[in-house]
């Protein structure tokens, strides 16, 4: 009995000792390479009723290095989604600690995901809200943090975040909604694009509602603190 005991152990060591290391491969690959399509989109096609009254509709997708993009998008999707992002480690405690306070007072839970787990769920893992997602988003979240910089963590979410239905990135939501490249967007048109990331399937940035624009709004007047350029050294 002892020695199955010891068997299945020294199994399920070696099989984690794997993922392990698979998990550090992927990301140390992405560190270096673009990749070409995400978990996330995978898991949707994969999922999706071929015949179904909404089939899948491959996401256009075209990647753009962080130095086409407009400086203005850069600030505003900081401003929005996460505004302590070239100071934290990949968690914002203090983000954590106000949705906790909120859920504890009974009022809307606000988001405490930065751009980190953000990116951490999109490329490597699928949608779901389960326990074992949140906490492979936080693991994968601390090695991206450990072995990316900064500077590739923001390229790879404005490359890889799903903006609407079949639209992934800056460059494709910037040309479906605006008709001109994410390097040509204006300050108001970042904002705007800001704005629909928490909802972009049901929020539109042609079409913005009153709550939108109050969004944009609040983002333009954040977007002046959310410095470019100016990561943190390692």
């Amino acid at each position: 009995m002892k020695r199955m005991v010891r068997k299945a152990f020294n199994f399920t060591l070696k099989i984690l000792l794997i993922l392990w290391l698979f998990s550090i491969m992927e990301v140390l690959f992405v560190r270096f390479v673009n990749p070409p399509v995400t978990t996330s989109v995978l898991y949707s096609w994969i999922t999706s009723r071929p015949y179904g009254t909404h089939p899948f509709e491959w996401p256009e997708q075209e990647w753009k290095p962080i130095h086409r993009v407009s400086p203005h998008l850069i600030r505003a999707v900081q401003a929005g989604e996460d505004q302590r992002f070239v100071s934290h480690y990949g968690f914002d405690f203090k983000e954590l600690s106000h949705a906790l306070d909120d859920l504890q007072t009974g009022k809307r839970v606000r988001g405490a995901s930065t751009i980190t787990m953000q990116t951490a769920r999109t490329v490597f893992l699928w949608p779901s809200r389960s326990f074992v997602r949140k906490g492979l988003e936080a693991y994968y979240t601390v090695i991206i943090e450990f072995f990316w910089t900064k500077k590739r963590i923001l390229e790879v979410y404005l490359n890889t975040v799903d903006w609407g239905t079949g639209v992934v990135g800056a460059e494709a939501a910037s040309r479906r909604y605006f008709e001109k490249g994410a390097s040509d967007l204006s300050r108001s048109q970042a904002a705007l694009l800001a704005a629909i990331l928490p909802y972009p399937h049901g929020w539109s940035p042609t079409n913005p509602s009153e709550y939108v624009r109050e969004r944009q709004r609040k983002i333009m007047l954040d977007m002046d603190r959310m410095p470019v350029g100016r990561f943190r050294k390692r």
